[in-house]
């Protein structure tokens, strides 16, 4: 049988603070799978490097609900990290990141 090797296309961030958006409170932050559309601008080993004007470029391509600059920009600390680890994950290979995410 044929194991099955879909990889999720989002992984799914609690905030620690939450944002407020005018009456709305965000308390998670969906990250898509990035297309190369999306990173472009971007140095990939600066994503890597938790670079956090690299992630205020790219986020708000990825994110739903759609995070604006300055909602990122002033995000927790532990928040803007915890998405930034949400992205990696998907720059690694198919051969490592089954055992990362067995782990």
């Amino acid at each position: 049988m044929k194991k099955d090797t879909t990889e999720p296309q989002f992984n799914v961030i609690t905030l620690d603070v939450p944002i407020v958006r005018g009456n709305t409170t965000i308390t998670e932050v969906t990250v898509n799978k990035p297309t190369a559309g999306a990173l472009r601008g971007a140095k990939l080993q600066a994503l890597l490097d938790t670079d956090v004007d690299a992630l205020i470029r790219v986020l708000p391509r990825i994110t739903t609900p759609n995070l604006t600059v300055p909602e990122i920009s002033n995000l927790d600390p532990a928040d803007i990290y915890a998405l930034s680890q949400a992205l990696a994950i998907f720059f690694l290979p198919n051969s490592v990141k089954s055992d990362y995410l067995s782990a």
